[in-house]
């Protein structure tokens, strides 16, 4: 089967690259990956883009990385997109969760099967696990899962961090990288504990969370005293990396049950 490889920035693309180097690699113009060769198309032209991957005997599609949401303009649509535009403009306007379903559904609609970056790479599922959480780390976890079960209708984000029962910030938009360094900037309770997982309604094939070596960086450098995920639910960028990272900070990483 033919893999069409839609690439977004960060590392993630370039792992699925390596792993199936026969996939023909696309990018959303003005969100090129990096390390990754990759032809643009245009949203305003998505139904002839569609069209071309059926045209060159694409089967399957895996969506991976990060990418913003892009302006249409609507004096660049094309014919073959035409009949699509409502859809479009319904999935720009919602939340992540509703706007990757529609466009999903559009991919599907059309023969092609999407499938998960971990379908591609079964090894971005092996959490590192390392260190053990204390009583008080535990308790912290389990407020974090409480947290993040109460956001789960509003679409909000897959993170947050708690630090002796008080929520200390919930990622959003901005992503986690940026969630732990505004940590830096507050005087909060000593240590603490980064909690990362799927949301429930959240479509596992696209947009899953991760964590690697820069979210272990991040979450020391807050001060913070682990790192709690629930398995299969986050996918890991370079696991060895991250092993070496949470050795020198003495950082704990451990998989939760929900």
């Amino acid at each position: 089967m033919t893999l069409a490889l839609i690439a977004g920035q960060g590392a993630l693309p370039q792992l699925l690259a390596c792993a199936r180097p026969d996939a023909i690699c696309y990018h959303l113009d003005g969100f090129a990956p990096d390390d990754v060769s990759s032809q643009p198309f245009r949203i305003e032209r998505l139904g002839s883009f569609i069209a071309a991957l059926q045209a060159n005997g694409v089967t399957e599609v895996c969506f991976a990385g990060r990418i913003a949401r892009p302006l249409l303009d609507p004096s660049a649509i094309d014919a073959a997109t035409l009949p699509l535009v409502p859809r479009m403009m319904q999935a720009l306007q919602a939340g992540d969760d509703s706007a990757l379903r529609v466009v999903l559904e559009i991919f599907e609609e059309a023969g092609l099967h999407v499938i998960a970056a971990q379908d591609v790479l079964p090894s971005l599922l092996v959490v590192p696990v390392q260190g053990t959480p204390s009583d008080r780390d535990r308790k912290d976890i389990a407020r974090a899962m409480q947290v993040h079960a109460a956001l789960d209708p509003l679409d909000v984000g897959q993170g947050c961090v708690v630090a002796g029962g008080q929520v200390l910030s919930i990622e959003a938009m901005p992503g986690t990288d940026w969630m732990l360094a505004s940590l830096r900037h507050f005087d909060g309770p000593v240590g603490g504990v980064l909690f990362k997982a799927a949301k429930a309604r959240q479509d596992r094939r696209v947009d899953m969370a991760t964590i690697g070596p820069d979210t272990v960086t991040g979450a020391a450098a807050a001060g913070l005293s682990g790192i709690a995920v629930v398995q299969d639910d986050i996918l890991v960028l370079d696991a060895q990396e991250m092993t070496h990272r949470l050795t020198r900070t003495g950082l704990f990483l451990t998989t939760w049950t929900q």
